[in-house]
């Protein structure tokens, strides 16, 4: 159906790489984003002020311009700690590493956002039973907070993982061959360039179909509980 003239392995490698880069992005941005919600949702005035600080000014740059400012920027300061070291060699930072730590730090205030809403779903009344059970703080976050809090995250968190899954298209920008750099570069050979980026565009079609199909039985499979207990 489509002629891509050899280029067909070549786009395929690069399909893959654009998937490594979302699920490391997305592990981050978990990691991220419960961190900020727990410092959103904590006593601590400076752990809420960090985090709020983070997820506003996070939302407020495009991704673009944040991809950008990092890449070149941690290139900098990785060579100014280099300097302090006094390494003879300079350090360069590479476009994977640049890109799933900008995707994964951009998308984990969006995360802290989801999580802490979800975390401010599950009823207040069932963490004070923990507690009065005799549950550390820990265990009531594992038994009693979690489980509900995924049920309440879904939605936001699908939503969250399909956009961030499209920004990874950003990452050709820095010089990763991805998908969308290796059509590129077959395009600009080819000079039939509606061909390639028409096949990129099934390439993410593809990753969001089974993502959404994925979603849907996860959300289904924690609702289970929930529908029995509401008939």
């Amino acid at each position: 159906m489509f002629d891509l003239h050899g280029y067909g392995p070549t786009i395929a490698d690069g399909a893959w790489l654009t998937l490594e880069v979302a699920l490391v992005s997305v592990l981050i941005s978990i990691v991220l984003g419960m961190a900020g919600a727990l410092a959103r949702l904590s006593k601590s005035p400076v752990a809420r002020g960090i985090a709020t600080t983070y997820t506003t000014l996070i939302r407020g740059v495009p991704d673009l311009v944040l991809m950008l400012l990092l890449f070149f920027g941690g290139q900098l300061f990785l060579n100014w700690i280099g300097d302090l070291l006094e390494l003879e060699e300079q350090i360069d930072l590479s476009p994977f590493t640049a890109g799933v730590l900008t995707i994964g730090f951009i998308f984990g205030a969006y995360m802290a956002e989801t999580f802490r809403g979800a975390m401010m779903a599950v009823p207040r009344g069932q963490l004070e039973a923990g507690h009065a059970y005799g549950m550390s703080g820990l265990q009531v976050f594992v038994r009693i907070m979690l489980p509900q809090m995924i049920r309440y995250a879904l939605p936001g968190f699908g939503n969250n993982w399909l956009v961030l899954l499209k920004t990874t298209a950003l990452v050709s920008v820095i010089g990763l061959n991805d998908m969308v750099n290796k059509a590129r570069f077959g395009a600009n050979a080819t000079k039939e360039p509606f061909t390639f980026y028409l096949v990129v565009c099934l390439g993410y079609l593809v990753f969001t179909t089974v993502s959404l199909l994925l979603l849907r039985w996860a959300e289904r499979r924690y609702s289970l509980g929930y529908e029995r207990g509401g008939r």
